[in-house]
């Protein structure tokens, strides 16, 4: 009997103790309202707000590329298969950046008129997708980039945008306007690369020009005040004189040996063949110190510097000929070249026309401020728990 005892008296001793009524504490509430606080009361703001006051949104959706054409001449074309097409990749890189530039948001404002396109009647309405009418220009630039997105894959160079608006012709006439202004600016990147092509060639042949015309009225120059045309034919035709002279001298000197040989010295006809000898001698020698090939004086001298001025100058004006036909030759290849080459802007994807409202995404957006203040609250509530843990 004791024995039975002990044992009910060990067993009672080992049974654990009897679990009470949990009750509400003030910490439990806290956590409660704060969930209703934080959690409850942001989502159902948000939810009134995106069904209520925000308006839907249609999008119109494009998708474009530069291109780069070469086309080859008739003997590269006949040699084998050339590269007609491809892609430019820094064009695309300028282009990307041209679409978020504030230059382009005031182009599309002066052909599209974003604020109205973009505004509310009602300012308080929609605070959040509309734009201010009276906002600045970084105001609209700011909901440019909210309203339009841009895709840009750098391998392919092909760019993807996604325009919003609250009706969706206006999408699209935004989507049709943004195009036409990156085609304007890709054509005048293609002018600007092609004269930036040809810069040094027609620098080089207007040079050359000018060299040709400087050469040509210093010769004009040299034959007005000089009254010759050319030089190195009067010289020419001077020595065909002297020529001339010499064989008649060489036939006037045989003619008086004969005659001495013939005759008396005081025979008439002697003295005669002796004069004209002498008198042919005297021509050549006036004749030669005109060409400069005799004792030199004034006039000798100012003839062969004005022979000597007149090569310099043919000299400088076949020189200047051969440049300006260099030059240009390069102007033309370097034209052509340039116009091998053209970019132009290459749709892939027109500007399409929404028939349903996709935009905003609602729910998505709800769950997302849902899940955002529920991780708040979790934060909240982990703090406020380790700060009453420390006491």
């Amino acid at each position: 009997m004791s024995i039975t005892r002990a044992i009910d008296r060990q067993g009672a001793t080992a049974l654990p103790p009897p679990v009470t009524h949990s009750r509400l504490r003030l910490r439990h509430r806290f956590a409660i309202f704060s969930f209703f606080l934080l959690v409850a009361m942001p989502a159902y703001t948000v939810g009134w707000f995106l069904y209520t006051r925000v308006a839907d949104q249609y999008a119109s959706h494009l998708g474009f590329s530069v291109r780069t054409e070469e086309s080859g001449s008739a003997i590269e074309l006949l040699g084998g298969v050339t590269e007609l097409s491809g892609s430019s990749s820094s064009d695309t890189d300028i282009l990307y950046a041209y679409l978020t530039s504030q230059k382009l948001v005031r182009l599309m404002e002066q052909r599209v008129d974003l604020r109205a396109v973009w505004g509310d009647t009602d300012r308080w309405r929609d605070p959040i997708f509309t734009v201010d009418p009276a906002g600045t220009i970084e105001d609209l630039q700011a909901h440019w980039e909210r309203m339009v997105r841009i895709e840009y894959d750098s391998g392919s160079g092909m760019i993807d945008l996604r325009i919003l608006a609250f009706d969706p012709q206006d999408a699209q006439r935004i989507a049709a306007a943004l195009f036409a202004a990156c085609s304007a600016m890709i054509n005048d990147l293609s002018i600007v690369a092609r004269e930036d092509a040809i810069k040094y060639a027609r620098d080089e042949l207007d040079a050359a020009v000018v060299r040709l015309k400087e050469a040509r009225k210093a010769l004009t120059a040299y034959r007005n005040r000089n009254q010759m045309v050319d030089p190195t034919m009067d010289t020419a035709g001077r020595m065909g004189l002297v020529t001339t002279l010499q064989r008649q001298l060489a036939e006037a000197l045989i003619e008086l040996d004969l005659l001495r040989d013939s005759t008396r010295a005081n025979d008439p006809r002697v003295v005669q063949a002796t004069r004209r000898v002498a008198v042919i001698e005297d021509r050549i020698a006036a004749e030669r110190q005109k060409l400069g090939l005799g004792q030199g004086n004034a006039a000798t001298e100012a003839f062969a510097d004005l022979v000597g001025e007149y090569e310099g100058l043919i000299v400088d004006r076949e020189f200047a000929e051969t440049a300006y036909t260099a030059a240009l030759a390069n102007y033309d290849a370097a034209q052509a070249e340039a116009q091998k080459q053209s970019r132009y802007l290459a749709a892939h994807i027109e500007p399409t026309l929404a028939e349903a409202a996709e935009y905003p995404e609602r729910l998505k957006l709800l769950l997302i401020a849902l899940l955002f203040a529920f991780f708040l609250w979790c934060v909240a509530v982990l703090i406020t728990y380790s700060l009453r843990d420390r006491r």
